[in-house]
């Protein structure tokens, strides 16, 4: 006789995934809508159980990933200021919740159609990957230099920024990676130079400059990161001396630098 154990419940969270490589899922969209309500990153990170710096690392990926801005600080009013979602980020969480409604209503009706669910489930779980690269910057392939061996990817980011990546040819064809692609460009944090303006003298092929929006000091390291043009941001993890040495604090100029060779870039679609 069959019973319900028979049938393992099917549960999942909707995900979005734009051509950008923006992934939006449920932490994502209850914090943008804890900003809302409450109107601070503090209060919304409270709000939904996370630290005021995971807070700001998920809206950092989140701006980052995103063609227009998702959230903004505010200027002025009650209380001197704060953060707000922007008229796309609005947007973005009213489509969401009522994409998730329809998604909710049809699972209800799959579940008892399925077969085999238990063993199917573990193997598309490992399928899932994700990178532990900390900056992961959307962009658009502007020009593509062609050697023997490598290639020279630039990837714009728009108002005249933008990343340079060395590759190999086997990779560029690979990805079939032309002008005009979108693409991600991922940099690991450890692999970023702060200086505090730009150093044209220098070998390095990326030098994005802006002002340190986000200052975490640890106990040997601090997490530093830069606020670039259009709310995009990059992260450096470098020493509390190097910091002391730079003076680096909150507001302060400063240019994030790395090899074009510390660049990888992955498909947004």
């Amino acid at each position: 006789m069959s019973t319900d154990e028979d049938h393992p419940s099917l549960e999942a969270g909707l995900q979005l995934r734009y051509a950008t490589g923006l992934l939006l899922a449920d932490e994502g969209i209850g914090l943008l809508e804890a900003i809302t309500e409450h109107g601070s990153i503090n209060r919304a990170a409270h709000a939904t159980g996370i630290s005021y710096r995971t807070a700001w690392e998920r809206i950092e990926g989140l701006n980052n990933l995103s063609e227009r801005p998702l959230v903004e600080r505010a200027v002025g009013g009650r209380g001197g200021g704060g953060t707000r979602l922007t008229g796309h980020g609005v947007q973005l969480v009213r489509v969401f919740r009522e994409l998730e409604q329809e998604h909710r209503r049809y699972l209800n009706g799959l579940a008892s159609r399925i077969h085999g669910l238990e063993v199917v489930m573990p193997v598309l779980g490992r399928l899932h990957l994700q990178t532990s690269a900390r900056n992961q910057l959307w962009g658009q392939v502007s020009s593509i230099r062609h050697d023997a061996v490598n290639a020279e990817v630039r990837l714009s980011l728009g108002q005249g920024q933008s990343i340079v990546a060395i590759i190999t040819e086997d990779s560029l064809a690979r990805l079939d990676l032309i002008e005009g692609t979108n693409a991600l460009a991922l940099i690991k944090s450890s692999s970023v130079v702060i200086a505090t303006a730009a150093a044209p003298n220098l070998s390095a092929s990326n030098q994005l400059c802006g002002h340190v929006s986000r200052l975490h000091r640890g106990a040997i390291n601090s997490d530093v990161v830069i606020e670039l043009k259009q709310s995009k941001s990059i992260a450096a993890v470098i020493t509390n001396e190097s910091v002391d040495r730079l003076g680096l604090e909150d507001g302060s100029t400063a240019c994030a630098i790395f090899d074009a060779s510390s660049v990888i870039i992955g498909l947004g679609e």
